[in-house]
């Protein structure tokens, strides 16, 4: 028996969010399904030396050909798909939820002259409003005791509230402070509808609209040393963002949906199918399509769609995308046409649904990140890639290392250009390179100026004792205040050759690389640019792009080195303007960086620092009259 299970995935594919994972035999049949806080974490240990492993589980792994899996919101979501799956697919080395118990919901009796809030297991209740299903009696409870903080109201049995009533007396629950209904003498008949009608309002969109309502409130009670209210409206606040965080991933008994989760960039889509059935999830369908020139999203799902379902698949009575196709009817008629009766495609805005197309998208996007890493750790593939690229550009060789740069700014201040280095189509991220701009005209002369300096290390002279050339000297010297130059221990590798440099940009960029590669004198480098509109390769003097197939791996390499020059272009920005700001307001006298930390997260962005007047900036905490004025009068410096 082989200690290693073929099967194994790499350790970087498996996310390290919450989930629920699915180990199945040679005829897809599921196995196991479990769940996970930590995916990565939990999945390791079925990886581990087969004679370690118990017996039962030893079994069930080895019996195994796949493992698949499926990433949620939180802990409490991946509790509730993993009994859906269970009780679903009924695996055989799963020992838990074996029950044939009904799902509880919580209630709110509408009907009633006071409604209440109840837990139930059965949906018959007259003008009652119902939400869940929760997988846990607890769940609802818990549920419950965070909602009663936001919205106080009745929770006691009717007979109870009856002879409260009739007694003038609150009920033993609104003696202890469990119940809030009118017995309690604290509000009227009316103003508790009011509440409960807020109560049923929040629990059936899960919008965050009310959560804002109630942290300004908050804000404007502090501001008016209204200390009490603003503690009871925090508490609020925090009780209805741990309702929202415990989004469920069932629904209700009636629903029957498909949800598409879908992510995508300029040359491939990643789709995430959820068919829900009875409220369930019963089934869960994930691919890759290449996608065609400059496909919107309401396009890829038009074309999604019309591919999913046809005569030996029928759609269900309602499709949640993420946008709807601008031929939305017509879809639909055409849907309807398959089903027999109306079909509705919807992009969901808020609820349940919306929750759950979230998780879908998040499967979506990491699955587009899986299908990347693996095509680009193919080594057939990348070579192909290579081979491809020195066709399309006429190179005399196969461009083994490529240098791609990018530059980065906001409104033309904290200009940072990224040179990012791809080795035999694999980065090498020890050898990138940021590169800080003092002034910069636009783009164009950014790139020039970048390149000049990276050039100024290329050309042929003899090093000195210290490994350093007199061009790396004069290119040290060139170097912006900031500028990265990491030197390994034994000897340099900055002045490595590339074979080939491309820019991120078209035609302008390009001639601005070209006048720097031919003032520097350096020969034997091919120089091109990619466009990102439409993915177009541009040559110097050249009055037209190179097109390269949309699906070649020629092209993904190259997209691939842009989207890594552009991520680390943009985060060495950030950390630019951050370093900026943060030195700005440390040269005031008594600031310290605890308290620059502090006025940031107050106002939430530099800009909103900027226009707030001395005594807003004094009502921050730990900053008083004298020092708002300094920090004022400086900003405006």
């Amino acid at each position: 028996m082989a200690n290693v299970l073929s099967y194994r995935p790499k350790t970087g594919e498996i996310p390290t969010e919450p989930g629920v994972y699915r180990f199945r035999d040679a005829n897809r049949r599921v196995l196991y399904v479990g769940k996970a806080k930590n995916l990565r974490a939990r999945l390791s240990n079925y990886f581990a030396p087969l004679e370690s492993l118990h017996e039962r589980t030893r079994r069930m792994v080895t019996t195994a050909t796949s493992v698949e899996w499926t990433v949620v919101g939180s802990e409490v979501e991946a509790l509730q798909l993993e009994f859906t799956w269970i009780k679903e697919f009924d695996p055989p080395f799963n020992v838990m939820f074996k029950d044939d118990k009904s799902y509880p919901y919580l209630a709110v009796t509408l009907a009633d002259e006071a409604p209440r809030a109840l837990v139930t297991r059965t949906t018959g209740i007259k003008g009652a409003r119902y939400f869940g299903p929760y997988p846990k009696v607890w769940a609802v409870y818990d549920t419950i005791e965070l909602m009663l903080k936001a919205f106080p109201i009745r929770t006691c049995k009717d007979s109870d509230y009856k002879r409260a009533m009739q007694s003038g007396k609150p009920c033993f629950a609104g003696q202890i402070g469990r119940c809030f209904g009118p017995c309690s003498g604290l509000v009227s008949i009316e103003e508790h509808r009011k509440i409960v009608m807020r109560f049923v309002s929040f629990m059936g969109s899960q919008d965050r609209k009310l959560i804002n309502e109630l942290t300004q409130e908050m804000k404007a009670a502090s501001a008016e040393l209204n200390f009490e209210l603003a503690a009871k409206r925090r508490d609020q606040v925090l009780a209805l963002e741990a309702v929202l965080e415990k989004s469920a991933v069932v629904l209700r008994d009636s629903v029957d949906i498909d949800l598409f989760g879908i992510v995508h960039d300029e040359l491939a889509a990643a789709v995430q199918q959820f068919v829900v059935r009875g409220g369930r999830i019963r089934g869960v369908r994930g691919w890759v399509v290449d996608k065609g020139l400059d496909a919107s999203m309401g396009e890829l799902v038009d074309s999604i769609v019309q591919t999913v379902y046809g005569p030996n698949n029928p759609p269900p009575r309602e499709i949640v995308v993420p946008e709807r196709p601008d031929d939305a009817e017509a879809l639909e008629e055409w849907l309807r046409g398959m089903a027999g009766a109306k079909v509705a495609v919807r992009a969901a805005q808020r609820g349940e649904k919306a929750a759950l197309l979230a998780t879908a998208t998040q499967n979506a996007a990491h699955s587009l990140m899986l299908y990347k890493t693996r095509r680009s750790s193919d080594f057939t593939a990348r070579s192909k890639a290579l081979e491809d690229i020195q066709e399309a550009l006429g190179m005399t060789e196969a461009p083994l290392r490529m240098e791609c740069y990018d530059v980065s700014h906001l409104g033309g201040t904290n200009i940072v250009a990224s040179m990012v280095v791809f080795e035999d189509g694999l980065p090498r991220k020890d050898q990138y390179r940021r590169f800080n701009i003092p002034e910069s005209t636009d783009d164009t002369d950014s790139i020039y100026r970048t390149l000049t300096r990276r050039l100024a290390y290329l050309k042929d002279e003899p090093a000195d004792e210290t490994g350093h050339t007199p061009a790396e000297a004069e290119g040290e010297a060139a170097l912006g205040e900031g500028d990265e130059l990491i030197v390994p221990e034994k000897r340099r590798k900055f002045s490595y050759p590339p074979n080939l440099l491309i820019v991120d940009g078209g035609q302008p960029q390009v001639e601005a690389a070209a006048r720097a590669l031919r003032e520097s004198g350096v020969q034997g480098i091919q120089l091109c640019g990619i466009a990102k509109r439409l993915e177009e390769i541009w040559l110097p003097d050249s009055d037209y792009p190179v097109i390269l197939p949309r699906n070649s791996d020629a092209l993904f390499l190259f997209q691939r080195i842009r989207d890594e020059a552009h991520r680390f272009a943009i985060t060495a920005q950030r950390a630019s303007r951050k370093r900026d700001i943060s030195s700005v307001l440390g040269e005031v006298p008594g600031l310290g960086p605890a308290r620059v930390k502090v006025l940031l997260k107050h106002f939430g962005s530099v800009a909103q620092l900027k226009q707030a007047t001395e005594e807003q900036i004094a009502e921050v905490r730990g900053v008083g009259p004298a020092l708002a004025q300094a920090i004022y009068r400086h900003l405006r410096a």
